[in-house]
């Protein structure tokens, strides 16, 4: 029996984040992951001009309309601690997208858990090949939007 494992291609992974948040050109965009850099000048390349990584934007503020997370290799625990960290970069109404290199059947759960405990909903997900992606909103965005 032969074991084989589709692989997305690098692009479609931005691509599929891109999607999933709902990026428009003049979003404030950070990413974070191992591929962080990369990933910057890949959106810079395709017209995002204000890109930022956790390298560099060290204070979080609430300051970014779009978190990006590619997580690899590392253990679900370092991703919830790096998610409690993380969130305080988005504002009110700030979507994250967390791309997840596993085949695992309950990471969808998992990581749904874990984001609806930092107070965000998960809106879309989608799984290919040996990776799982999924969009969080902030919970009280829609409230906020109102009011404003």
């Amino acid at each position: 029996m032969r074991n084989s494992t589709l692989v997305m291609p690098e692009n479609d992974i931005v691509t599929t984040m891109v999607t999933l948040a709902g990026c428009a050109k003049f979003d404030r965009i950070i990413v974070s992951g191992s591929t962080a850099s990369q990933r910057m000048l890949e959106l810079h390349r395709r017209g995002y001009s204000r890109v930022a990584t956790t390298s560099t934007c060290v204070l979080p503020q609430g300051q970014y309309d779009v978190g990006l997370i590619e997580w690899r290799l590392h253990s679900i625990r370092a991703l919830e601690a790096t998610l409690n960290w993380f969130v305080h970069f988005l504002g009110s109404a700030g979507v994250l997208v967390i791309w997840i290199d596993t085949e695992e059947h309950s990471a969808k759960r998992i990581l749904t858990s874990m984001v609806e405990r930092l107070g965000l909903k998960v809106e879309a997900s989608l799984r290919h090949g040996a990776g799982l992606a999924i969009s969080a909103r902030r919970l009280d965005s829609k409230i906020l939007s109102v009011a404003a």
